[in-house]
């Protein structure tokens, strides 16, 4: 991909993990944040995580030099291919914002929201001038090694806007997955929240700590969603006729109530059981320490993912050791 310049707007923990990933990539990063201290905070997280990206595999022309803070939020955008939104996760904040960057950025360039929940209709209902080409690209933490990003566009979006984004962060060495649709949540936070409310559940009702719930996915299906899916997991649980005798013989399974489906209250008491439980679980562990543990693992994942031939996962194909 050549050389492109890219806007962050917002440079929280998801916002400095897409610029770490634009500028491993060779990218120009033009960053803003009007929050104090920000562009501190970005350099001090590069200083922490450049190792990891060298490790991971940068491009040649990639350079903390490629990133600049500026001072308006005008300055960020107005010369952007890409203008990659990460403010709160509020309505109004990131419509607000998105209408500015919609009057501000040029025409051509693509607007995307790291939004993990709202629909992109939403979005862009704001944006008077070029509605089309805003879409949502919500990616995964650590972004700057997470391959997946979701793209889903709204009611206004051009699906050309969706392939030409696409093109764009497969160049990063992303794995873009195009919604058909939008949803509130989209695909990967509406799975992971079905296992959170579940799990809340459990801690809640005594049944187990945090540390036994992690045991259970670690140490289970954990392993096999590394490799695949829960559709493609089942399919495998039917024996030899795959998912047609899963079904049969577990789907009345179904009609068990297994799942809570409404989360649990979040009081005061259930809070405590949380965060003293992950905290004994972390020991004397800091928060960074256990990010260096996590990416490194991370890389070897996909190493061997990558060896053993298992992407992609849409469609396998024979791999004979």
């Amino acid at each position: 991909m050549t050389q492109k310049t890219m806007a962050v707007v917002g440079t929280g923990v998801i916002g400095n993990g897409w610029i770490a990933r634009f500028i491993a990539n060779g990218h120009n990063v033009l960053a803003f944040d009007p929050a104090a201290g920000a562009e501190e905070k970005t350099r001090e997280f590069f200083d922490e995580v450049w190792p990891t990206l060298a490790t991971y595999g940068i491009k040649d022309q990639a350079s903390i030099e490629n990133l600049t803070f500026t001072n308006t939020l005008e300055e960020a955008v107005k010369h952007a291919d890409l203008i990659q939104e990460n403010v709160p996760e509020r309505e109004d904040v990131k419509q607000n914002v998105l209408a500015q960057v919609d009057e501000l950025a040029p025409a051509s360039a693509i607007i995307a929201s790291s939004t993990s929940g709202y629909k992109p209709s939403v979005l862009q209902s704001a944006c008077k001038q070029h509605p089309e080409r805003v879409i949502v690209a919500h990616p995964f933490n650590p972004v700057y090694l997470i391959p997946l990003v979701e793209l889903a566009g709204g009611e206004a979006t051009d699906r050309s806007v969706i392939e030409k984004a696409r093109g764009i962060y497969d160049g990063l060495h992303m794995k873009p997955l195009v919604m058909a649709g939008e949803i509130d949540g989209h695909i990967g936070d509406r799975l992971m929240e079905a296992i959170w409310r579940e799990s809340l559940h459990i801690v809640n009702d005594g049944v187990a700590t945090t540390e036994e719930v992690d045991k259970a996915i670690v140490y289970g299906p954990g392993l096999r969603w590394a490799l695949m899916g829960p559709f493609m997991t089942l399919h495998l649980a039917g024996g030899n006729q795959g998912m047609a005798h899963m079904l049969e013989q577990f789907g009345p399974a179904l009609k068990l109530p297994w799942t809570r489906l409404v989360a649990p209250e979040l009081t005061e008491a259930l809070s405590q059981k949380v965060i003293e439980g992950t905290r004994a679980q972390s020991g004397d562990c800091s928060v960074q320490e256990m990010e260096h543990r996590r990416d490194r693992f991370l890389i070897k994942l996909m190493q061997l993912l990558e060896d053993e031939g298992f992407w992609p996962s849409e469609r396998l194909v024979r791999h004979d050791s």
